[in-house]
């Protein structure tokens, strides 16, 4: 079964970002330590990035996402998807107007809105998942506001938060209001540098 899952990392205040995120502080000023888990050397961590990442058939991220990590100072061979466990599934941008030019080449612009990428990425998820004999899911990696907005329409059937021990004060929130949701706790997962919940989203 393909899944969608919304998945980011977030504060305990609740923001994705620090404030005064950009092309040049892609996680705004002190949202690095949102992600200090994804390049943790404990074993929780590792073993939860590597099996996150290898169940992933398709990601579907926004525009303000895509051009950090494909702006000069974005993921790299190196660094990429899943971190130093870096896969390649296939990327949906949704944005209401593609750029002329890529540096990395593997994206696909979705400009008929967030419900459509995540119906593209299904498909792409389901014909991974048969090339390879086992489930893969479809992951929503952010920014704050697609995930945000994926939970409001519905389209999410499980969200994964990595909750970092941070306070930042200020920044890009994930939740904003919107709709009320009930959620059913599947796992806490502790670590060093985070604490990992998975969530069932009561549709």
């Amino acid at each position: 079964m393909t899944r969608t899952v919304g998945e980011i990392s977030i504060s305990l205040d609740g923001f994705v970002t620090g404030p005064d995120p950009g092309l040049d502080n892609g996680l705004g000023d002190g949202g690095e330590a949102l992600h200090t888990w994804v390049f943790s050397d404990d074993p929780v961590d590792r073993a939860l990035l590597r099996s996150a990442t290898a169940a992933t058939g398709a990601v579907v991220l926004g525009r303000g996402l895509f051009d950090i990590v494909d702006g000069p100072h974005g993921w790299t061979d190196e660094l990429g998807y899943g971190g130093s466990e870096a896969a390649t599934p296939a990327f949906f941008v949704v944005t209401s107007d593609p750029p002329a030019t890529t540096r990395l080449p593997f994206w696909t612009f979705v400009t008929t809105g967030l419900r459509d990428a995540v119906a593209q990425a299904t498909a792409a998820a389901r014909a991974a998942a048969e090339s390879a004999g086992a489930d893969r899911d479809v992951v929503l990696m952010g920014g704050g506001a697609t995930v945000g907005s994926a939970l409001d329409a519905g389209l999410l059937d499980e969200l994964r938060l990595h909750i970092s021990p941070v306070v930042l004060a200020s920044g890009t929130p994930l939740f904003t209001g919107a709709r009320r949701h009930a959620l059913v706790q599947r796992s806490v997962t502790p670590s060093s540098d985070a604490v990992h919940v998975v969530y069932d989203v009561d549709r």
